[in-house]
């Protein structure tokens, strides 16, 4: 009997590990992508993935397809470099509302990194010349929209080290350069930085977020660009410095606790060798240590993997999203041990009891990416099926041959959620271009592409009756592999309730939309941008599977009641017949 229950057991680990790992479905037989930015490029509403190919010398969009497989590379649509690149960013950096797309490489002769634009069309791509570069500047830039204009634009460090604004025009020419200028002498930008673009005082005009090797500085967006604001210290005092021996991460801005304002998460070790880690989140105006057991089951220490140069580990990175739908967003994080051994784990948004000041924190799931156990160098979410449901792309590492290999991953819920999924576009369009190709032959209008900074907040009602709120950020990084997904995932339980209000805030104008829909998926375009009541919003539903099962129940309660009654109608037909039959048989005695 223990025989066959250990056989039962080992059977359904074996069917959840093939059900988990759909590699073949999403990628089918071409592994060697290596996730870089996500964008919708050809406009037919499915997010596609841009790669890199070929150790990183080649960009190629992978087109994101209704049937298997759903990714697959794009006709002609790549480009190759001989420097290393080093980050990829979509975005529409000429206003004609077709994606194009900025790549940087290093350099190593000048020790810069060059900007080119592949400037995109209608279906189409352009390569640059590569020896011709648009910009040179130090480290990489955070792609924002710095004069709201819908086009967009670049902050970073130009090669003599100012800081710079690079604001771009509707003629594909240079840039326009605008030095930053503050009240003090500006300290040197951390390398490589988190710098971000989002709203943190819910005036809906995002901000700008600075890291230092002393601190945070946020500088509030005006009318007239940014204005500085304040600093936020390291916590612990800590000064990056040569005398600094730990490590600092790239810094995620999540609504952790759902309090409807943005946390700062700071991955932090506090040695050379990462072994001593946690994750410190800023709130309340404090540091928080939240205290995350790196212990797992059978006692092994993980930690943080210490920047090393690679793809993927140059710099501890945290992914932010809703995996259980909770609510509450989870992360995804890569960890090593002391022999060494590097894997991607989810790290989920727990309720800490006798925390002093915050009342969230994380928990390693070591089992929650099974079956992957190889050297996963890189994990970050994404939706495969379009079913508000966020999955997971994964990057391992052979070392032997030194080569990258993609992997996907199904996050199979165990229970019925509901989401809202909202992505703000940059609503430009384009007279000569009024109509583009969308999925299965039909037509559609085009109205813009990936757009960092808006804010996107919601109201709802919990099945317990209380109240709950959060914020999020659309695409507020671009720089070191963020991978920021172009749309944003709440996460509502098993509420069913209506969300009581969805508010969208871009350039400093808002709108909030009543009653929308669990299970919706809502695309904003936010044109005229000075006009808010005249934006529109397209709203497309995705059934749950509570409602589907309630739709199958409900067939089949009619599918039985459609028998029943048939049967009983050819039961008196029957019966009539025989008594007619009985009837005409029957000898008349009043005859004779």
């Amino acid at each position: 009997m223990r025989l066959v229950r250990a056989f039962v057991y080992l059977f359904a680990l074996v069917s959840a590990a093939r059900c988990s790992d759909i590699t073949p479905a999403v990628f089918g037989n071409v592994l060697d992508g290596m996730p870089a930015a996500f964008g919708d490029f050809n406009s037919d509403e499915l997010t596609d993935v841009f790669m890199l190919r070929k150790n990183g010398s080649i960009v190629e969009i992978f087109l994101a397809a209704d049937q298997e497989p759903l990714l697959r590379p794009g006709p002609d649509l790549n480009c190759s470099f001989k420097d290393h690149v080093t980050s990829v960013v979509p975005g529409d950096f000429d206003g004609d509302v077709f994606m194009d797309i900025l790549v940087t490489t290093y350099n190593r002769k000048h020790r810069a990194t060059f900007v080119h634009i592949l400037w995109g069309g209608n279906g189409h791509l352009n390569c640059s010349n590569e020896w011709n570069p648009l910009i040179e500047m130090r480290d990489q830039p955070l792609a924002l929209d710095y004069n709201r204009d819908m086009i967009i634009d670049l902050f970073g460090v130009d090669k003599d080290g100012n800081r710079t604004f690079w604001v771009f025009n509707q003629n594909r020419t240079t840039p326009r350069a605008i030095p930053m200028s503050g009240p003090k002498q500006l300290e040197p930008v951390r390398s490589p930085h988190s710098n971000a673009f989002l709203d943190l005082n819910s005036d809906f005009l995002p901000d700008l977020v600075v890291t230092t090797k002393t601190s945070f500085e946020i500088w509030m967006g005006t009318e007239q660009g940014f204005e500085y604001s304040h600093e936020i210290g390291l916590p612990y005092n800590i000064i990056v410095d040569k005398n600094f021996k730990g490590e600092i991460g790239q810094t995620l801005y999540l609504d952790v606790e759902l309090t409807g304002k943005m946390s700062l998460l700071l991955p932090l070790c506090f040695d050379a060798s990462c072994s001593n880690c946690t994750i410190m989140m800023f709130s309340n105006n404090s540091w928080h240590n939240l205290r995350v057991n790196f212990r797992d089951s059978n006692n092994v220490q993980w930690g943080f993997v210490k920047p090393d140069g690679h793809r993927y580990t140059e710099t501890i990175t945290l992914r932010g999203g809703d995996f259980n739908m909770d609510g509450y967003p989870d992360v995804l994080a890569t960890l090593q041990h002391s022999n060494e051994h590097v894997q991607s784990f989810l790290l989920q948004n727990v309720a800490c009891n006798n925390c002093a000041g915050f009342n969230r924190t994380y928990e390693v799931k070591w089992q929650a990416l099974n079956p992957f156990y190889n050297e996963t160098v890189m994990a970050v979410f994404y939706d495969f099926y379009q079913d508000g449901i966020l999955d997971a792309i994964l990057v391992d590492f052979d070392k032997t041959n030194k080569m990258y290999r993609t992997a996907a991953f199904k996050n199979s819920l165990d229970y019925d959620a509901n989401f809202v999924k909202v992505m703000v576009l940059t609503g430009r369009t384009n007279s000569m271009y009024p109509i583009s190709p969308g999925s299965l032959g039909k037509k559609k209008r085009t109205y813009g592409t990936n757009l960092p900074g808006p804010s996107i907040a919601y109201r709802t009602t919990t099945q317990e009756g209380s109240p709950r709120n959060a914020i999020a950020a659309q695409l507020p990084q671009s720089a070191h592999f963020s991978l920021n997904l172009p749309y944003t995932t709440f996460g509502l339980g098993r509420t069913p309730n209506f969300v009581d209000a969805l508010t969208i805030g871009v350039g400093g104008k808002s709108r909030e939309w009543p009653q929308i829909i669990p299970n919706s998926q809502m695309v904003v375009i936010p044109n005229p941008i000075a006009e808010p009541s005249r934006w529109k919003a397209q709203l497309f539903v995705t059934p749950s599977k509570l409602i589907l099962l309630s739709a199958a129940a409900l067939g089949a309660t009619c599918v039985l009641i459609t028998a029943i009654i048939l049967g009983l109608y050819w039961k008196e037909r029957r019966e009539d017949k025989i008594e007619k039959l009985q009837e005409a048989h029957r000898f008349h005695f009043d005859a004779m």
